[in-house]
């Protein structure tokens, strides 16, 4: 089979603004570590630019270079997103149908976030459609980067899939960075927290407008 024309055969998602709009429990969380910490509190507009990335990487933004600040807020964050936060979200309109058909057309499917493993597979398993999902790769609670190149890696090697058999679908350029790294098809999520202008920059090799364009843009390469 020529590899441009490689029919898919595993389709991995990005959480955040790929699955589910997460922004209220993930911004109120933030605030509340913020606040906390009697820090300046960003405008909401730019706090929805730090989901996606891991805390460690964006709370500088707010605390500036102090180890000790950033993981009290680490800790201060977690400590709401873990009682509350973690069911704060809305399952984007049109997800859940283009999830179950792809997994009824024999496709295998599963989860790359940069969310930690502490919250993941919880989430996912909470939604109607999780069980759809084989796998969750998620980063570990110490880790200051979103290891998206590392996580598309192991999944290509759990489920034995070539990179032209795969694709991932996700809204920042994390995703579409991860995928270009391991030669896997990057298909962007227009309807999450990154911007066309981003995932175009990053390399995306289609953007979906919507999840129902997502099964012809994933049907094979080229």
């Amino acid at each position: 089979m020529n590899p441009s024309r490689a029919a898919t055969k595993l389709v991995l998602f990005d959480l955040d603004g790929t699955l589910i709009d997460s922004e209220i429990g993930i911004v109120a969380s933030i605030e509340h570590a913020l606040a906390q910490l009697d820090a300046a509190i960003p405008p909401r507009e730019e706090l929805r630019k730090w989901i996606g990335p891991p805390l460690r990487a964006t709370f500088p933004l707010a605390l500036g270079d102090d180890p000790e600040r950033i993981e009290r807020a680490v800790a201060l964050y977690r400590e709401r997103f873990s009682e509350t936060g973690w069911r704060e979200h809305e399952v984007y309109p049109g997800i859940a149908e283009t999830v179950e058909a792809l997994a009824r057309s024999g496709v295998r499917l599963a989860v790359v976030t940069s969310k930690v493993d502490l919250y993941a597979g919880r989430i996912v398993a909470s939604l109607p459609f999780g069980a759809c999902f084989a796998k969750v790769y998620a980063v570990g609670a110490g880790s200051a980067r979103s290891e998206k190149t590392e996580l598309i890696a192991r999944a290509l090697d759990d489920f034995g899939v070539a990179p032209e058999s795969a694709a991932m679908v996700g809204d920042r350029h994390f995703d579409i960075e991860g995928a270009r790294a391991n030669g896997v098809r990057a298909v962007g999520a227009g309807w999450g927290f990154g911007s066309r202008e981003e995932l175009l920059a990053a390399g995306a090799d289609a953007i979906a407008g919507s999840p129902h364009e997502l099964p012809r843009l994933l049907a094979h390469r080229g």
